[in-house]
């Protein structure tokens, strides 16, 4: 790896193209290394759990919606909608739209977290549509989407090491899409000049605030990335037909680091890989068992550790949950947002709530996409009576390992305190989930594929399931031609919004 310095430059000092930090990203994109052979597996892992969730939430409205709109936008010899039979075809962006906001929906894919967030499976849908729509022109194979992925995973996951954009009250998309901008060029083999040009357009669209995080969190939270997609495409596209974007879009003394991130004496370094060194940071990625937020996950399988030690949970008095920084600030106590206590707050909202979250957790034992979100169960009063007892601090230590650069150390849940209206109190920690590659129970392929499994009961046939598995198992041997069979397909008359209508301008 190799760590570039990355710091605003006057107008007046003319920073060279190949110095610029768009060109370096572009650079990943348009090298052409080996594939990791652990690399490679982990995409396989991601593909599946992306469709698992993806199918899960396929009637869910934001979901519904977005395959709504897209079913405005037909494309012979275009891309896939999820669920849609494989014979419709639609524009590749609007695909990225609606199949992106079906993976993100139940917040329940991969996720990686260091000076930011991130859900890099976010990257998948709209480099799956460009290689659907473009595979056979471009003379793509299997091993094409592996490399665009790749190398998407590598840029978002490098990016968010090293800038917080959360300090900044901006959303995480926005280094989302320079990653999704350079993970289509590696897809299609673009030059680098073409793909600096989109990574810089895409940067400059994607940056938005982060208030669709906060207070009461709306569907847009599952559209946000998926924009972010239908913005990347675009940008390659136009920059494919020469059009020239911002310039530069880090550095400049009137763009993003002076008046987005830090101000015009920040200073940030960023590494990448060298030219034929292989793309590995996917290996860095983790994804969730439980339907919430990521920093709720190791505390979901606390409360279960927890709750097989009392009797009965009237006794408690109070929970405080010492945990860092980011876990206080953005899903605790420390948001001060009234809405986190609210039972009548939204799915989205009640999903960024560690103190619902850990309630319900210790009240149930169980985790659901579905019911552990449901009005009734949020509104329960012995549910309300232990989430109102529920609080967190800042715990420094915790913020340490929360930000600490050796993965051995690193820590995503924190230490929990419950006194008993006895005086008596208990205390127990974890710091990763169990299903972290370091956790009690690390994730396998046959635990992906056995979340693919539960999340698609009842909605996709057993024949389809196997279908799919052993083709997206066997991506590298995929051509252009078969890239269709990377969808998942369900029975006609169990999707909604399977007809365009006239509800909405398209």
């Amino acid at each position: 790896m190799k760590e570039h310095l990355l710091r605003v430059y006057p107008s007046k000092v003319a920073l060279a193209k190949k110095e610029q930090f768009a060109w370096k990203i572009a650079e990943v994109a348009s090298d052409r290394p080996p594939v990791d052979d652990e690399a490679r597996e982990m995409v396989i892992n991601r593909f599946i759990d992306n469709a698992a969730v993806a199918i899960a939430a396929i009637n869910r409205q934001p979901v519904a919606n977005a395959r709504s709109q897209a079913l405005a936008h037909p494309r012979p010899g275009g891309a896939i909608l999820f669920g849609m039979p494989n014979d419709q075809t639609f524009e590749a962006e609007w695909v990225a739209w609606a199949n992106g906001t079906a993976v993100r929906e139940l917040d329940m894919h991969d996720t990686f977290l260091a000076a930011d967030y991130s859900h890099p499976g976010d990257n998948i849908p709209p480099i799956l549509a460009v290689a659907q729509q473009c595979g056979h022109d471009h003379g793509l194979s299997g091993a094409d989407i592996v490399r665009g992925i790749l190398v998407a995973y590598e840029i978002q996951i490098n990016l968010v090491k090293a800038i917080c954009l959360h300090e900044h009250k901006k959303d995480h998309i926005a280094h989302l899409a320079p990653a999704q901008a350079a993970g289509i060029g590696a897809l299609l083999g673009l030059e680098t000049n073409i793909v600096c040009q989109a990574v810089q357009q895409a940067v400059h669209c994607a940056f938005t605030t982060r208030q669709s995080r906060k207070g009461e969190i709306s569907s847009w939270k599952a559209y946000a990335p998926a924009h972010a997609g239908k913005l990347a495409i675009e940008a390659v596209d136009r920059a494919m037909r020469g059009e020239g974007s911002p310039s530069p879009i880090y550095e400049g003394e009137d763009s993003v680091l002076a008046y987005m991130l830090s101000g015009p004496n920040a200073e940030y370094r960023i590494s990448l890989p060298e030219h034929g060194e292989p793309c590995r940071a996917i290996l860095d990625s983790y994804t969730k068992q439980h339907s919430a937020e990521y920093q709720s996950q190791a505390l979901i399988d606390l409360a279960f550790r927890m709750r097989e030690q009392i009797y009965n949970l009237d006794d408690i008095a109070a929970i405080t949950i010492h945990t860092s920084h980011h876990t206080h600030y953005v899903i605790g106590t420390g948001a001060n947002d009234p809405q986190k206590m609210d039972p009548k707050a939204s799915r989205e909202t009640l999903d960024h709530s560690i103190m619902y979250i850990f309630a319900v957790a210790l009240q149930d034992g169980v985790w659901h996409h579905v019911a552990s979100y449901t009005p009734e169960r949020a509104a329960r009063p012995d549910t309300v009576a232990l989430w109102h007892k529920v609080k967190t601090v800042e715990d420094p230590e915790w913020t340490r390992r929360y930000h600490s650069s050796d993965p051995n150390e690193k820590a995503f849940g924190g230490r929990v305190v419950i006194a008993f209206k006895d005086g008596n109190s208990m205390t127990d920690e974890m710091a990763v989930a169990n299903a972290h590659s370091l956790g009690a129970r690390p994730w396998t392929r046959p635990d992906y594929i056995g979340k693919f499994e539960t999340l698609t009961e009842g909605i996709l046939h057993p024949d389809e399931r196997s279908r799919f598995l052993n083709c997206v198992q066997n991506i590298m041997d995929l051509e252009a031609t078969d890239f269709h069979q990377l969808n998942v397909q369900i029975s006609f008359d169990k999707l909604k919004c399977n007809k365009r209508d006239s509800r909405g301008i398209f």
